[in-house]
């Protein structure tokens, strides 16, 4: 158990740490149904892809998936998902980027995710049959779960 002082001192050091790393980490979820593959698309970024954001204080990688695919999507995660695997993401915005990526195969559906400023489409899809416009990344998680094809590390956009 630390004291005050230790906590203050670790408090500081860990929020200046940072600060001077800039490092974001995030979660996605691959809501599974068979082989359908829950989506969505965005309205500030192109293409189909899974939900999924930020991890927020306090909160674990799984907890920040599962809320995030209930507010994006209106599927709840009822159940444990799988850590499938870890990825930097190097994108055209940053490279200091960290995402879990979750497999979800039990959920309820809570209510219908209407289109709104943040996303435009949700939407499920045979894994082959995906829409138009998918991000390369999301294919590659799907062809690494249901081909076993090799794991990258990159998350790749």
């Amino acid at each position: 158990m630390m004291n005050r002082f230790q906590r203050v001192r670790a408090t500081a050091f860990l929020t200046l740490k940072g600060l001077w790393h800039r490092m974001t980490v995030g979660a996605r979820v691959m809501v599974v149904d068979g082989d359908k593959v829950l989506l969505i698309r965005h309205t500030y970024v192109p293409g189909w892809q899974f939900p999924g954001g930020g991890v927020g204080p306090g909160e674990t990688f799984e907890e920040a998936g599962a809320r995030e695919t209930l507010e994006e999507t209106g599927y709840r995660v009822t159940g444990p998902m799988e850590l499938f695997g870890l990825y930097h993401n190097t994108s055209p915005v940053t490279n200091r980027d960290h995402v879990a990526f979750y497999v979800a195969k039990s959920f309820n559906f809570e209510f219908e995710r209407k289109p709104d400023y943040e996303i435009a489409e949700v939407g499920w899809f045979d894994r082959h049959n995906l829409p138009e416009k998918v991000t390369p990344a999301t294919s590659q998680r799907i062809d690494e779960y249901f081909d076993g094809v090799e794991k990258r590390s990159i998350w790749g956009y």
